[in-house]
C-alpha cells in the first residue's frame, strides 16, 4: 500500500476487496431459481398512495425524451424509432445509474398525456423484459431504492393501463425488488444512499399493499439511518448542505406516507425531520439557494421553500452549528456562513471538500463572495479542482491543498475518490464586540508540512453594511524552512461586476444596483479568473486574491468588504 495512503483504510480496503472479489457469486446465486422463490409471496396489484415528490421537474426534459432523447447528467444518447434505450450503450455509469433509477419517469409525469403514457409504458416493460433478473450495479441497493421511489412517486401517470400482462409483468418486479431491498438495503453506500435504501423500504410498505412487515423494518433501518446520519444540531455527517436537503425530502415522504395512513413517525425519525428544517434554514442565502460547501449545490430554491414550509415547528436556526462545524453572522440583509469543521469521517467524505475556514457572503437575494461549487455527477472532469482549497474563499500555502482525495488507484477504486488528511484540531469561538459579532476561528491542516496554524478572524457590524476579516498564520512545532508562498482567495458570483477603484481597492457590484468595496493589506491584490458551478453549468467568473510570500511570523492579512452607501 502507498505511504500516502493512511493505515486506518485497511479494514475497510479489506472489506470492499473482499465484496468485489465475491461479486460473480453473489450475482449468481440472487439470480438463481431457489433465491428468487424467496421473493415470492402475497402480490399487489395497485398503489395505495403516491408520495410527493419535491424534486424540480422541467417540461423541456420530457420534451426531449418524447423525441428520442435521454439526457442525463449532461451526457445524451439518441435513440431512433424501434430502438430500446437500454440496449445502447451508456456513456458513462453517471448515465447508466439513472436511466435504471427511471430518472426519465418524473418528467414524462410532469408533461402527462398520451405519448408521455405511452413512453413511459413501453419503457417500463422493455426494463422488466431486459433486467427483470439481479445484475449489478442495475440492482443495487441505492439504484433500486430510486427506482423504487420513483415508481411510487410518478407511477400514476401508467397505472391507467388496462393490460394485465403488463400490470402483473411489473408488480411482480415490485415485489421481487422491494423484498430483496428489504434482504440488502444495508449493503448501501454509506451516507446518503443508504438512507434513500431505507426511505424507499418504509414506502414500499404502504404504497404496496403486501406486507406490513416491510413497512416496520424499514422504519426501523430508516431511524438507524437518522440516528448515525443526523447530527444533534440538526446537519448531515457529510457536513454537505444538498446532502442535509435530501434527507429532509426523505423524511418528508415518509411523514406524508404515514400521515395518510394514520400512523404515527417514529420518535428518531421525527425528530431527526424536526433538527434538519432549521439547519436548511441556517445554509440558506436570501436568494433562497444553498450554500456551496462539502460537494453540494444552490439547489432550486422552490423546492427548499416548497419542503421547508411543510414544518410545523418554524425553528429558526442556530449562529454557531457546533457539530456540524459552522457559523453563521447575519445582520439586516447580510448573511455569512464560515466552515470551522473538518474532513468528515470515512465513507461520509466522498464528496467532502478541502475548504477549511472558507466562507461565503451575501446581500440580499445577492451572492457576493461563493465557493465555486461542485463537479458533481454533471461535471466529473472539474471535480478534483473544485474540491481542493484554492477554490475556496479561504487562504492557500503554497499551492498547496490543505486536505487531499486519495490518489488513482487500487485504493480509490475500492472506496471511491474520498478525502482525507485536513484539520485534526479545528476550533473556533464566537463573541460580541463593539464592532459587531466576532467569530475566531483556527485549523492545523498546514502544521504537519509547513509547521503553521491558519487562523481567520470575521466580524460583521451590526448593521451588516461592513465585513471586516484578519487571516494570521502563526508557527506551531518546527518553523518552516524558506520562504513560502500564500494566497488568500475571494471567489466572486459571476452576477457581480468586478473593478477597480481609483485610488486603491475593488468595487463589487451586484445586479440590483447596490456596490461594495473591497480592500486589503498585508499582500497584493489582484483580480484573476476563476469558475461557479453552483448550478448545472459552468460559469466563468473572477476571483479577488491577496498574495505575497511569508517573510516574519506570525504574519497577518486583513481585509474588509464595506456595503457603498449612497
Amino acid at each position: 500500500m502507498p505511504a500516502s495512503l493512511p493505515l486506518s483504510l485497511l479494514p475497510e480496503l479489506s472489506g470492499a476487496g473482499l465484496r468485489r472479489v465475491l461479486a460473480p457469486l453473489r450475482i449468481w446465486s440472487r439470480r438463481s431459481w431457489f433465491y428468487r422463490r424467496l421473493l415470492k409471496g402475497q402480490l399487489a396489484d395497485h398503489f395505495v398512495f403516491h408520495p410527493h415528490d419535491a424534486l424540480p421537474r422541467k417540461l423541456e426534459d420530457a420534451d426531449a425524451l418524447l423525441r428520442g432523447r435521454f439526457r442525463f447528467h449532461g451526457q445524451t444518447v439518441d435513440v431512433q424509432p424501434g430502438q430500446s434505450v437500454f440496449d445502447h450503450k451508456p456513456p458513462s455509469q453517471d448515465w447508466s445509474d439513472a436511466l435504471h433509477s427511471f430518472a426519465w419517469l418524473p418528467p414524462l409525469a410532469l408533461a402527462g398525456g398520451d405519448a408521455a403514457r405511452i413512453l413511459a409504458t413501453n419503457l417500463i416493460a422493455q426494463w422488466v423484459k431486459r433486467h427483470g433478473k439481479y445484475s449489478e450495479p442495475v440492482w443495487s441497493p441505492h439504484i433500486m431504492a430510486r427506482r423504487l421511489i420513483h415508481l411510487f412517486s410518478h407511477g400514476k401517470l401508467v397505472m391507467v393501463n388496462p393490460d394485465m400482462i403488463w400490470r402483473s409483468r411489473l408488480f411482480v418486479s415490485l415485489r421481487e425488488q422491494a423484498r430483496l431491498l428489504e434482504r440488502i438495503s444495508d449493503e448501501a453506500i454509506d451516507g446518503m444512499p443508504r438512507l434513500e435504501a431505507a426511505t424507499a423500504l418504509a414506502l414500499s410498505g404502504i404504497c404496496l399493499d403486501d406486507s406490513s412487515r416491510r413497512l416496520e423494518s424499514g422504519l426501523k433501518r430508516l431511524e438507524e439511518e437518522c440516528n448515525r446520519q443526523i447530527l444533534p444540531d440538526g446537519g448531515h455527517v457529510s457536513r454537505s448542505p444538498e446532502a442535509l436537503l435530501a434527507a429532509y425530502r426523505c423524511l418528508t415522504m415518509v411523514t406524508d406516507a404515514l400521515t395518510f395512513s394514520t400512523l404515527e413517525p417514529p420518535h428518531g425519525v421525527r425528530n431527526a425531520r424536526d433538527r434538519i428544517a432549521p439547519m436548511l434554514r441556517f445554509f440558506r442565502h436570501g436568494d433562497g439557494g444553498l450554500s456551496l460547501f462539502h460537494g453540494g449545490l444552490e439547489s432550486d430554491p422552490r423546492m427548499i421553500a416548497g419542503l421547508l414550509a411543510r414544518d410545523d415547528i418554524r425553528g429558526q436556526p442556530f449562529q454557531h452549528a457546533r457539530h456540524s462545524g459552522y457559523q453563521r453572522l447575519a445582520a439586516a440583509r447580510t448573511i455569512l456562513q464560515l466552515d470551522c469543521g473538518k474532513v468528515p469521517d470515512g465513507p461520509f467524505a466522498l464528496n467532502a471538500h478541502a475548504g477549511f475556514l472558507a466562507f461565503e457572503l451575501s446581500s440580499g437575494t445577492g451572492r457576493l463572495v461563493v465557493n465555486c461549487g461542485a463537479g458533481g455527477e454533471r461535471h466529473r472532469s472539474w471535480d478534483a479542482a473544485l474540491r481542493a482549497t484554492a477554490a475556496h474563499s479561504t487562504l492557500t500555502l503554497a499551492d498547496v491543498s490543505s486536505a487531499q482525495i486519495l490518489p488513482p488507484g487500487l485504493a480509490r477504486d475500492l472506496l471511491g475518490p474520498r478525502l482525507t488528511g485536513g484539520p485534526l484540531t479545528p476550533a473556533s469561538r464566537r463573541s460580541e464586540t463593539a464592532q459587531g459579532w466576532m467569530v475566531e476561528a483556527t485549523h492545523d491542516a498546514y502544521v504537519a508540512q509547513f509547521g503553521l496554524v491558519h487562523e481567520r478572524r470575521v466580524t460583521l457590524s451590526p448593521q451588516g453594511l461592513m465585513v471586516t476579516g484578519a487571516d494570521r498564520l502563526v508557527p506551531q512545532g518546527k518553523a518552516p524552512a524558506g520562504r513560502l508562498g500564500f494566497a488568500v482567495r475571494f471567489h466572486i458570483h459571476p452576477d457581480v461586476r468586478v473593478s477597480p477603484l481609483e485610488g486603491g481597492g475593488i468595487l463589487l457590484k451586484l445586479p440590483g444596483g447596490e456596490g461594495w468595496r473591497f480592500r486589503a493589506g498585508g499582500g497584493e491584490i489582484s483580480v484573476e479568473e476563476s469558475v461557479y458551478l453552483g448550478g448545472d453549468v459552468v460559469r466563468r467568473t473572477e476571483q479577488l486574491v491577496i498574495s505575497g510570500t511569508l517573510r516574519e511570523l506570525p504574519a497577518e492579512i486583513a481585509w474588509v468588504f464595506e456595503q457603498i452607501v449612497v
